[in-house]
């Protein structure tokens, strides 16, 4: 009887997580991307619709995330060093809560090469998710959500290779 119970609350506990996640996720697939604005590391103003036409990859990490910290270094390899040159995708990586002297000290000491940008009043994802990192959003070229992940796990990670993949025009 006691597995039973406890097998119950487990499966219980992840029901009701999952159902957080859904409830703390602000936008939904198929939507237009919210229009926002951040600066680059020189201090240049960027908006989300100056990549209309593009593929885009948002994610969101904290420099205390593990799950971020797994995930990144992937980030890295399987996607900004194969599609960085492509003229047709643009990756936007978040510190959320972090100003941008957090963010390069994070990237110089991770040896990273991939943009990294600051959102330490969580301006830009407080439009996407009210809690939970790290967090992916995938844009495509009409400017609309295709892709939405909570956390990391290599089966998702994958999927999202694969959406890229088949949604930058070459």
């Amino acid at each position: 009887m006691r597995i039973f119970i406890f097998i119950f609350l487990i499966v219980a506990a992840f029901q009701l997580r999952a159902q957080d996640e859904v409830a703390t996720t602000l936008v939904k697939l198929n939507q237009p991307v919210p229009e926002f604005s951040f600066k680059d590391e020189t201090g240049k103003t960027i908006s989300i619709s100056d990549y209309k036409g593009k593929t885009v990859l948002i994610t969101f990490f904290a420099t205390w995330c593990g799950p971020c910290r797994k995930e990144l270094p992937l980030v890295q390899s399987d996607i900004y060093n194969e599609y960085k040159d492509n003229p047709n995708f643009k990756l936007l990586i978040f510190g959320r809560e972090h100003n941008l002297q957090e963010v390069s000290d994070f990237k110089k000491s991770q040896g990273f090469s991939m943009p990294f940008y600051a959102d330490k009043e969580r301006s830009v994802y407080s439009l996407f998710a009210s809690k939970y990192i790290p967090r992916n959003f995938l844009i495509n070229a009409e400017g609309k959500i295709i892709f939405s992940e909570t956390g990391f796990d290599i089966d998702t990670f994958d999927k999202l290779k694969k959406l890229i993949q088949e949604n930058i025009k070459q």
